[in-house]
């Protein structure tokens, strides 16, 4: 069977995927879901991600992958170049490395203050099949710590070109969806985190940033 990606073009998470396509050149084919519509809570799509979560992979075998990390592994599994993942085993740990820091600190922050405060996400605060009530406090904390991500963000990136090495990876297209969505909250990269803004630059004109 052909591989097939699960794609929803307003979502930051299936982006990061459609960046990683994007980098390696491939044909992969794509159906979009409309986490608006509802359409990843539908019986059909429960059948292939029960966590009604995206983005999906379903491979050649049959598998259906839905963690971005594990799509973007499988795909430079398949496709080495450009190594997104890292070149060798030092490489590799950096990128796993701060990309989960990304996830962690920039990610998980941003998307609790976008679920527990704006009026779509209302009872939709957990991702999932499950409804949760928004909790406005838990959005006030996570707008604290985006500020604490933007520092963060702007420390390593003044003394590297990248996040995670010396060229482009996985670790900045994360880094970079993140920030960029972090506009839905209000908290754009500040004005004066200079090597940040000169970064986001660079990756907007990749071909890539498009996607």
């Amino acid at each position: 069977m052909p591989m097939v990606f699960f794609d929803c073009p307003t979502a930051p998470n299936p982006r990061r995927v459609r960046m990683v396509i994007a980098e390696k050149g491939l044909g992969i084919e794509t159906r979009e879901i409309s986490i608006a519509a509802g359409e990843h809570l539908a019986p059909g799509f429960l059948r292939i991600n029960p966590r009604a979560t995206l983005p999906v992979l379903v491979t050649e075998a049959g598998q259906a992958l839905t963690e971005t990390v594990a799509i973007a592994d499988y795909l430079e599994a398949l496709h080495p170049e450009p190594a997104l993942m890292g070149r060798g085993i030092e490489e590799r740990a950096a990128v796993l490395n701060w990309n989960a820091v990304v996830e962690g600190q920039g990610g998980r922050p941003v998307f609790d203050a976008f679920r527990n405060s704006h009026p779509a996400m209302q009872d939709r605060a957990v991702t999932g099949a499950r409804d949760y009530p928004q909790i406005a406090a838990l959005a006030e904390r996570a707008q604290e710590q985006v500020a604490d991500f933007h520092a963060m963000i702007e420390d390593r990136l003044q003394q590297s070109p990248f996040v995670a090495t010396d060229h482009f990876t996985l670790a900045d297209i994360t880094c970079f969806v993140i920030l960029d969505f972090a506009r839905v909250i209000r908290r754009p990269v500040p004005a004066g985190n200079r090597a940040t803004l000169s970064w986001q630059r660079h990756i907007r004109q990749r071909p890539s940033a498009a996607a």
